[in-house]
C-alpha cells in the first residue's frame, strides 16, 4: 500500500544518511509522520523527518531536510522533492507508482484497507450495556453504533476484539422490572389493573411478558406475597427482556460475543476476589468518608466502609466499595467487572453515555490498580441524539411508554441510514437526527451523497457492459491528471483506517468517504462541460476502460469504507 511504501522509502533514506554519518544510529524516529499536505498544491506527500530529528542530529532543520530531499529524488516513485517552512519535505509521485496502488485496490478487493498492525493484541469493547428494563430506545442507539463500528474498526486492523455487553441485573431498578412483570402477570390472568402506578414501567412492551409468565406459572403467583414470586419473576422478566434487546440489536446489524451478568459476577464472588486483591496490596482499606460539602453535623453521620485508595491514582477523594449495609455501590460492582475484563484482554475500551463522565476518573483508576498498568484502559463518552422531524422534537412512542425505540426508527428508515448518520459526527458531540433530512435525497445528506457515489458507479459499469466494454488495467497510461487525483485520495484510505482505530474513531471513516464520493461526483460531473473528460467514449475503448478500472475500484474502496461502518454499499438509487 502506498503509504507503507513510503513509509520505508523515509526509512531507507535515513538510513542511507546513517551509513554516510551524517546521522547517528539510533534516533527516535516514532514522531516522523507521513501525510497529505493540507494544500494539494504543495505535492503529494508530506514528511516532517527533518523537523523531527535536527535536534538530536544537530543540524539546522533545513540542512537535514535538503540531504534528505537528495535520497528521496533519486527515487523511480518520486518525481520531485522539495522543502517547505522550516523545513518539511513535500514529494510528488510518479504516475506508475499511482497506477500500482490502483492495481492493489483491484487485487486486494474487500481487504483493501485491512491490516495486520495490531496483530497479536487482544480488545475488549463494551458497548450498549442498557439497563434490561426495555427495549432499546434511541438513546442507547448512537453508542451502540459507534461501539460495533469500533469493533469492525480494530479487527480490521489486526486485533483479536472481544465485543461485550454488560447486563445490570443486580439492582433495585430489576426489582421493579419484576413488580412491573407481575401486574402484567396479574392483567394476563384477567384482572383489572387500572393504571399503571407511579415507579412501576407502564410500556405495553410487557404485556407479552406478562403473558408468558401467566402461562408459565398459570394463578400461582396470583396472591402470593412479593417474597415467593420477586426473584422468580426478576430472573424471568430479564431473560425476556434481554431476549427483547437481541431482537432490536439485530436491526442494527448489532451482535456482542458475551452477555456478562452483573448478578452472576456477585454470585460467582468476583468481587469479593478483587476486594482481596486491593487488600492484599493495602488498596482498600476501612475507613470514613470525608463529610459531604453543604451538609450540617445533624444530617450527616461519619460510616466506616471499605474504601479504594484511589486518590492514588488520580481520582479527586478514595471511593467507597461497599455500602453501610453491605451491599456491593455501582463502584465497587464496576471494579469487580473491569477486573474480570482484564484477564482475557490486552486492552479494555468502555462507550458510556456522556451523563457518565463523572464515574471515568474512579474507574481508570480501579482498572489501573488492579491491573498493575499492565491492561490499557480507554473510555469514549458518547453524546445524546435529539431526535426531529423537520426541525420539530419528535413525539414519544406510545408504546413504549415514554421513549422511542430503535425498531421504530429502523422500520422508518432502515438500518443503514441509522448506523450512517450515527457516525456522521464524532461521538461526544451532540447530534440532532431528523427524519426528514437523513432520507432527503441532496449532497446536503452525507448517507445519500456516498451511497449515490457507489450506486452511480453500478450504474456506469452496468451501461458500459451494454456498450461491450469492460474494465481493463491494460491502458491504465492513457489516465490524465483528474483521474490520477482520485487515486491519490482512495490510496488514503488504509491510513485512514489505521488512524481511526488508533484514535478509536469510527466517524473519521464517514468523514472520509464523504471527501472520496464528492471527489468522484466531481470528477463524473465533469464530463457534462468537457466530453473527453466522460468515463464511457464509445468512440476511445481504451481510455474508456481505463476509466472504468478507476471507477469501479473507487467504487471498492466506497464499498469497503461503508462495510467498516456495518452499511450496505447501494447497488441503485
Amino acid at each position: 500500500m502506498l503509504f507503507p511504501k513510503f513509509q520505508k522509502h523515509i526509512d531507507d533514506a535515513l538510513n542511507s544518511l546513517v551509513r554516510d554519518g551524517v546521522l547517528t544510529d539510533g534516533l527516535d524516529r516514532k514522531n516522523i509522520t507521513l501525510e497529505p499536505p493540507r494544500d494539494p498544491s504543495h505535492g503529494d506527500m508530506s514528511t516532517n523527518a527533518a523537523m523531527v530529528l535536527s535536534k538530536a542530529a544537530g543540524m539546522k532543520p533545513r540542512d537535514l531536510a535538503e540531504k534528505i530531499v537528495a535520497k528521496l529524488e533519486a527515487l523511480d516513485d518520486v518525481t520531485s522533492a522539495d522543502m517547505a517552512g522550516p523545513g518539511f519535505i513535500n514529494m510528488r509521485l510518479s504516475d506508475a507508482v499511482l497506477i500500482e496502488e490502483l492495481c492493489q485496490i483491484a487485487s486486494l478487493g474487500a481487504d483493501y484497507g485491512r491490516s495486520n498492525v495490531g496483530s497479536g493484541i487482544t480488545v475488549n469493547v463494551e458497548y450498549v450495556s442498557a439497563n434490561p428494563t426495555g427495549p432499546m430506545h434511541m438513546g442507547h442507539c448512537r453508542g451502540a453504533v459507534v461501539g460495533d463500528a469500533l469493533a469492525d474498526l480494530l479487527e480490521s486492523i489486526g486485533h483479536k476484539v472481544i465485543r461485550e455487553y454488560y447486563v445490570n441485573d443486580a439492582g433495585s431498578q430489576v426489582d421493579t422490572l419484576a413488580r412491573s412483570a407481575h401486574l402484567r402477570y396479574l392483567e394476563a390472568l384477567g384482572e383489572d389493573i387500572g393504571d399503571i402506578p407511579e415507579g412501576l414501567y407502564p410500556g405495553e412492551y410487557l404485556k407479552p411478558v406478562g403473558e408468558a409468565l401467566a402461562q408459565q406459572f398459570g394463578d400461582k403467583y396470583r396472591t402470593a406475597p412479593e417474597s415467593e414470586w420477586l426473584l422468580i419473576f426478576r430472573r424471568e422478566a430479564v431473560a425476556k427482556m434481554m431476549d427483547m434487546i437481541r431482537r432490536d440489536l439485530a436491526l442494527l446489524g448489532i451482535k456482542h460475543d458475551i452477555f456478562s451478568s452483573e448478578a452472576d459476577l456477585h454470585d460467582a464472588g468476583k468481587a469479593d476476589a478483587a476486594e482481596a486483591e486491593l487488600r492484599s496490596r493495602d488498596l482498600v482499606y476501612d475507613g470514613e468518608l470525608e463529610k459531604p460539602k453543604g451538609k450540617t453535623v445533624d444530617d450527616w453521620e461519619p460510616v466506616e466502609l471499605p474504601l479504594f485508595r484511589s486518590t492514588q491514582f488520580g481520582d479527586d477523594q478514595d471511593r467507597p466499595i461497599k455500602k453501610s449495609d453491605g451491599k456491593w455501590t455501582y463502584f465497587g460492582g464496576d471494579l469487580a467487572y473491569h477486573f474480570q475484563k482484564a484477564q482475557s484482554a490486552d486492552e479494555l475500551i468502555d462507550i458510556w453515555g456522556a451523563d457518565h463522565s463523572g464515574t471515568v476518573k474512579r474507574i481508570k483508576a480501579a482498572v489501573l490498580a488492579l491491573t498493575e498498568g499492565k491492561t490499557k484502559f480507554d473510555v469514549k463518552l458518547v453524546q445524546m441524539v435529539h431526535l426531529m422531524r423537520n426541525g420539530v422534537p419528535e413525539k414519544m412512542s406510545k408504546r413504549s411508554g415514554n421513549f422511542v425505540t430503535i425498531a421504530d426508527v429502523v422500520e422508518e428508515v432502515g438500518k443503514d441510514v441509522v448506523r450512517f448518520t450515527m457516525l456522521t459526527r464524532k461521538a461526544d458531540a451532540q447530534m440532532d437526527f431528523d427524519f426528514a433530512k437523513v432520507m432527503d435525497a441532496s449532497r446536503d445528506n452525507p448517507v445519500f451523497y456516498v451511497q449515490y457515489a457507489h450506486a452511480r458507479i453500478q450504474s456506469i459499469l452496468r451501461k458500459a457492459a451494454e456498450e461491450d466494454i469492460s474494465p481493463s488495467d491494460k491502458h491504465l497510461d492513457l489516465l490524465e491528471s483528474e483521474d490520477f487525483d482520485l487515486i491519490k485520495l482512495a490510496a488514503q484510505f488504509p491510513r485512514i483506517v489505521e488512524s481511526a482505530a488508533a484514535a478509536r474513531e469510527p466517524h473519521r471513516v464517514a468523514f472520509y468517504l464523504n471527501d472520496l464520493a464528492a471527489a468522484f461526483h466531481s470528477f463524473y460531473n465533469l464530463g457534462n462541460d468537457r466530453p473527453e473528460k466522460r468515463i464511457i467514449m464509445v468512440n476511445a475503448p481504451e481510455i474508456t476502460s481505463a476509466r472504468l478500472f478507476l471507477a469501479k475500484n473507487i467504487g471498492q474502496t466506497v464499498k469497503n469504507g461503508l462495510s467498516l461502518m456495518g452499511v450496505e454499499a447501494a447497488e441503485k438509487m
